[in-house]
């Protein structure tokens, strides 16, 4: 936490103001992910987003109550997003790497609540339990496991007024999971296709098996190779040589960056690798959120749709660009173009 947080006038100041705003207002109190009892106002039209991945839960479920971005829209992302929403002020994020929130610019922006969305673990039930002390503010944490993505919709459009609509968006979710499951569990193990995840220009930066970052492959019938096989080694982001990928020999490769999508096609080193030889490397979006990660939020439903039917396209037959359009309708508020649906998907298909 920033050393701002510990001021110790600025937390008196803002204990004051808080105590000021809750007179008089009427309050009901739910239980969070982390089984944490808080108070909340009856009414919530304000919503400060820790981080990122909350940032998009919210717009997905009640966009009109987020007080901002984290980090402020890009040029490319903005016609992915709906109009209305595209200029919300960059708020910083008080989770993740470094905390980045301006204490009173969070304040200024009068939030009814802070919410978290991702891991619940000690750390963060501190942060949360720290802040909520400091500022009278209440503090949420949704779990962001990948498999809690339903019951996270349901319990924010709950807490926000909006049950119906997270209920509409858990439905899908969850029609989903069942189909790529019952497509997953018609192919033996070893005849799954076996995937590499290339992060970074040069593509040696991966995510292990069962990291957040690329969980993503196995549940959408994949096998991932940078597997290090040892329970007991933190599985996260790694970086591997050329060797290991050549040893491997993945026949399918995914990444998000532009970078190394180009570069591998022109690599001698990558030019013998299964994947590369035969057109299977392919290049996810990242707007305006990405399909893999980026962050690891409710964006990466559109990403397992997406990449079930790169890895098992007989089980998992769909129209891409319907799929696309009605995505980004349903859980992004945007109708898209002819245009931008091209450019969205155009690598999405591969190289072959």
């Amino acid at each position: 936490m920033s050393d701002s947080w510990r001021q110790a006038g600025i937390v008196a100041a803002l204990g004051m103001f808080c105590a000021l705003m809750a007179v008089g207002a009427t309050a009901r109190t739910v239980v969070d992910s982390a089984g944490r009892t808080v108070e909340v106002p009856d009414r919530i039209e304000r919503v400060y987003a820790a981080g990122p991945p909350a940032s998009i839960l919210l717009y997905i479920v009640a966009p009109d109550v987020l007080t901002g971005w984290p980090r402020a829209l890009r040029a490319a992302e903005r016609p992915f997003i709906a109009e209305a929403y595209r200029d919300l002020p960059e708020t910083g994020r008080l989770t993740g790497r470094g905390s980045t929130a301006s204490l009173e610019a969070m304040i200024e922006s009068k939030p009814d609540l802070i919410l978290d969305f991702g891991s619940i673990g000690e750390t963060y039930v501190s942060l949360a339990e720290s802040v909520q002390a400091q500022t009278g503010i209440p503090y949420l944490l949704i779990d962001g496991r990948f498999d809690n993505t339903p019951a996270a919709l349901k319990l924010l459009g709950e807490i926000l007024g909006q049950s119906e609509r997270g209920a509409q968006l858990a439905a899908y979710v969850e029609t989903l999971f069942a189909e790529v499951e019952a497509a997953r569990g018609a192919i033996p193990g070893g005849e799954r296709p076996r995937v590499y995840l290339a992060r970074g220009p040069v593509g040696l930066e991966t995510g292990l098996a069962g990291s957040i970052n690329a969980e993503i492959i196995e549940r959408a019938g994949g096998i991932n190779v940078a597997d290090p096989g040892d329970a007991d080694v933190r599985r996260g982001i790694a970086n591997v040589s050329m060797e290991q990928v050549i040893v491997a020999d993945p026949d399918t490769v995914v990444t998000w960056d532009p970078a190394f999508y180009e570069f591998v096609w022109n690599e001698p080193l990558w030019s013998g690798v299964d994947a590369v030889r035969n057109g299977r490397v392919y290049l996810s979006p990242i707007v305006p959120f990405g399909w893999i990660d980026r962050p690891p939020s409710i964006n990466r439903i559109m990403g397992l749709r997406w990449l079930s039917g790169v890895l098992m396209p007989d089980q998992m037959r769909f129209d891409l660009e319907a799929e696309t359009r009605a995505f980004y309708r349903l859980f992004y508020h945007v109708d898209l173009s002819d245009e931008s649906l091209a450019a969205l998907i155009e690598s999405a298909k591969g190289r072959f």
